[in-house]
């Protein structure tokens, strides 16, 4: 292994030895209780099985084991409409597998693309606790013998393996639909957004690029936090290998979906290879994944759902080992927003079997591992295959196929990953600058402050942002609004470093998976509504955000800036409207954005 991973894992290994062990415990007592339908009541049983149809004697019998679908179906959501025919398929292969399927229940599913600049975001990452609940309220009925997750975006994977973590007695496979086929080029779409920001293009040419973009089933083909997850899945052992990337409804996808059925029964107490998923979810698991974020360029977003997951599992994890990994961790791809090629393209080059086969030789990933497919990490170099209608697994890419995508370690990039901690008087902050370019990564300019994003989007219309400056969008964290993205300020602040200014982005907010050239310290903590730093800073202020040092800070006399009182704002109509008054009581007791801004964990 290399000696920073190492150390890392070690690190990790200690800090989180008491929420471990009392994890590991639960679940050991857990499984120790044997398959759960032993234990109900005629009653019970006469209630979990009064709809089932054919497998209504077989559930009754407990003959075969019973798999609990979680589903996050809706057929409003590209990528979670192919999810309409998964229960269908899991429960033909579980029967054939002698076992038997129902549908446990259902998550809210919720896009951020739908959201984006609308109040309706600010319940975006509240959805994440809010899908942890209601899937652990589906498999409260106690009636399972493992799971089968059916999620792919944003929030939805990190709250779903929340609740696989937390019944970490049950074995757990999640199950992707995929992304969408090849449309308009992201970075042509981009271009076309800005264009629009600048006036240039009227709203029927922008529906007309983004329709051609977002044009059917599956995940939207950049390299977001949608397909972030998709990663993160495959180099934490919790999908079959290489199912991540192959298109909705094809005869391989829906392969996977029926082998992820007879997966789960074979990994069963009642199988002969029982993998309850907290022994999936370790800390070594948790550190591939951060190499995974790091080598892919993925999305800052799992800077904060990596560390919810892991507190789900009794794993303590920060942004400082994240920061450490990718210091040490080669950026091997370039898909949009990081390059021009979208997942579609980054799979038929290589993908995730090549990345991973390239990463376990260089000593940067743990190959012993506990997975979903077996012991051993190495297994995720292979790629599906149909033979004779039968699904086989094959050994993957030995080398790239396109090497201005993917390339190996020895010839990688850049030589560290795309995430960077900053420190400094104004708190912790975390910046992706992977598609941000060298002569970027520092800038030093007076701030113009902000409180929410329609501000700033005016003021760029009004021709305010022609010149340096450090753009603040304060009163954004988690208590003050639920953190909303805002992605809908990339345009106007794309097109302004376009036109030669020095320009970045300081928040306590987030912004999309999407995020790209535009230098930006975001999830900075303490947010301003919990007295941080970030609510002294006045318009002027000098501000340097320095992605080689590493800093976030204000350039002011240190009493001076200590003696200033924090600015307060009303933020009730943060509070109300569109669902937003029923999370009073998330916003009252969540965590900060280093602890992962959760409520659950």
């Amino acid at each position: 292994m290399h000696a920073t991973i190492s150390a890392v894992t070690d690190r990790i290994k200690e800090r989180s030895a008491d929420t471990r062990r009392r994890y590991l415990e639960r679940c050991r007592r857990a499984a120790e209780a044997g398959p759960a339908r032993a234990h109900l009541s005629c009653g019970n049983i006469a209630h979990v099985t009064a709809a089932s149809g054919t497998d209504k004697d077989a559930i009754a019998k407990d003959s075969g084991g019973n798999i609990a679908i979680i589903t996050a179906y809706n057929d409003m959501l590209s990528a979670h409409q192919p999810f309409e025919r998964f229960p269908d398929l899991i429960k033909a292969a579980a029967r054939e597998a002698g076992g038997t399927a129902q549908v446990a229940g259902g998550v809210p599913a919720m896009c951020d693309g739908v959201t984006q600049g609308q109040p309706g975001m600010e319940l975006s990452l509240f959805s994440r606790d809010v899908i942890a609940l209601a899937a652990g309220v589906s498999l409260s009925h106690n009636c399972y013998d493992a799971a089968i997750y059916l999620g792919v975006c944003d929030k939805i994977v990190p709250g779903l393996v929340i609740a696989a973590a937390t019944f970490g007695h049950l074995p757990a496979i999640f199950a992707p639909a995929g992304p969408m086929t090849s449309g308009l080029p992201n970075d042509e779409k981009s271009k076309v957004r800005q264009r629009f920001a600048s006036g240039e293009i009227g709203r029927e040419e922008l529906l007309k690029a983004e329709m051609a973009s977002y044009h059917g089933p599956g995940t939207c083909t950049f390299y977001g936090t949608a397909n972030t997850n998709q990663m993160l899945m495959e180099f934490m052992g919790l999908h079959l290998p290489g199912a991540s990337f192959v298109n909705p409804n094809t005869p391989l996808r829906d392969a996977l979906t029926a082998e992820a059925a007879r997966r789960a029964l074979a990994i069963t107490a009642k199988g002969n290879a029982f993998t309850p998923v907290s022994e999936v979810l370790d800390e070594r698991a948790f550190v591939n994944g951060v190499v995974g974020l790091s080598a892919t360029g993925g999305s800052t977003n799992l800077v904060l759902h990596l560390v919810a997951m892991a507190r789900a599992a009794g794993v303590l994890i920060d942004w400082q080992d994240m920061a450490e990994i990718s210091e040490v961790t080669p950026l091997m791809a370039r898909v949009y927003p990081n390059g021009i090629a979208d997942v579609n393209h980054f799979h038929a080059a290589g993908g995730l079997g090549f990345m991973i086969g390239e990463l376990l030789d260089a000593g940067l990933l743990h190959e012993d591992v506990s997975t979903i497919a077996g012991h051993g990490l190495r297994r995720y170099t292979e790629e599906p295959k149909l033979e004779g209608g039968e699904i086989v697994w094959r050994p993957g890419a030995g080398e790239s196929g396109k090497h201005d995508i993917l390339r190996p370690v020895a010839d990688a990039f850049q030589p560290t990953g795309g995430l960077k901690l900053l420190t400094g008087n104004l708190g912790r902050a975390v910046m992706k600058v992977s598609a941000v370019k060298p002569e970027n990564h520092i800038v030093e300019a007076p701030v113009r402050i902000f409180h929410d994003q329609e501000a700033v989007k005016a003021a760029f219309k009004a021709g305010e942002f022609d010149r340096d400056m450090v753009v603040v969008v304060r009163f954004q964290g988690p208590k003050a609004n639920g953190m909303p993205e805002l992605h809908s300020l990339t345009p106007c602040l794309g097109v302004t470093l376009d036109r030669g200014h020095k320009v970045a982005l300081v928040t306590d907010g987030r912004m999309s998976g999407a995020s790209g050239k535009v230098p930006s310290a975001i999830h900075l903590s303490p947010e301003a509504a919990d007295g941080g730093p970030i609510a002294k800073l006045r318009d002027g202020d000098v501000v340097r955000v320095d992605a080689v040092a590493g800093t976030v800070e204000v350039k002011v006399d240190a009493a001076e800036f200590a003696a200033r009182p924090p600015v307060e704002v009303d933020l009730s109509d943060s509070h109300e409207g569109i669902g937003r008054e029923l999370f009073s009581a998330f916003r009252a007791v969540v965590g900060a954005g280093e602890t992962g801004a959760a409520v659950v964990v």
